[in-house]
């Protein structure tokens, strides 16, 4: 039986592969359980010491699995993969991982690429950080995490689409490879990690993430009243509109004088 997420494991690297072309390696439950329990091995592995994510099809990941949450009624990821931890999306995974972009990386997608130490894209391949799209309020922090200018920032927060020959422009890829290169080209890089003595891999890794950047508590207060600014029938519509190909019907307020109650922000100690 095929695995939506298929792993490989030699000379202390493991591969792990999104196999789930047909539809576009969307994140649903089953998908998300299967990653948590690969990264989990990878964390917990005596003899893997460096991991390479990558994708199968036209896609690297489209992101969440917008059909599976219409069918649910429910936006996001369903409770049972809530429930369990994924060492590469809570950051507890001290190993570096080297995200091989094979096709479209999008929404959650994105996020998945965000996450890694190291990333190596396809030429030509399609980001886009699809929050505002789905959400009330977009990717307010990728633009801050990757350390990319404001107006930059902001187009990613408006979930303007990007080709990876911008984004390594930018900084915000290693690599820019031909398709059958992808592979080879992070698996290189793997092999420059595992030379290094292990405990400078370890070491440095632990700096690197420590140096990045984080935001702010209070602003992150402020996005989470944005994230509720609205009317809360749209998250859903954005998804219904996706899965039965048509222009979405936006409500925007459930009552319209909220548009000019829009909530400030208030600097924390201010």
């Amino acid at each position: 039986m095929m695995s939506f997420v298929e792993i490989e494991r030699n000379d202390g690297v493991m591969v792990i592969r999104l196999n789930r072309p047909e539809r576009m390696n969307s994140l649903g439950t089953e998908m998300r359980n299967l990653l948590a329990d690969a990264f989990t091995e990878l964390r917990d592995s005596k003899d893997l010491e460096v991991g390479i994510f990558t994708g199968t099809g036209r896609a690297f990941c489209a992101g969440e699995d917008m059909k599976e949450s219409v069918e649910r009624g429910t936006v996001g990821a369903s409770a049972d993969a809530a429930r369990k931890p994924n060492p590469y999306n809570d950051g507890t995974l001290d190993k570096p991982v080297i995200c091989a972009i094979n096709g479209f990386a999008m929404g959650g997608g994105f996020m998945l690429t965000e996450r890694a130490d190291f990333r190596v894209a396809v030429r030509g391949v399609t980001f886009e950080s699809s929050e505002a799209k789905r959400w009330l309020l977009g990717g307010h922090s990728h633009g801050f995490v990757n350390n990319l200018p404001h107006a930059i920032a902001t187009e990613v927060a408006f979930a303007f689409r990007f080709k990876a020959e911008r984004l390594y422009e930018l900084g915000y890829l290693n690599r820019l490879v031909d398709e059958d290169q992808l592979m080879p080209a992070a698996r290189e890089m793997a092999d420059h990690l595992l030379s290094l003595p292990p405990a400078s891999r370890v070491n440095t890794l632990a700096m690197t993430r420590a140096m990045r950047g984080r935001v702010p508590d209070d602003i992150e207060a402020y996005a989470k009243l944005l994230h509720n600014h609205g009317a809360q029938s749209d998250r859903m519509e954005s998804r219904k509109a996706f899965a039965e190909k048509r222009k979405p019907n936006w409500k925007g307020w459930d009552n319209p004088g909220d548009r000019e109650r829009t909530p400030k922000f208030k600097p924390a100690g201010r």
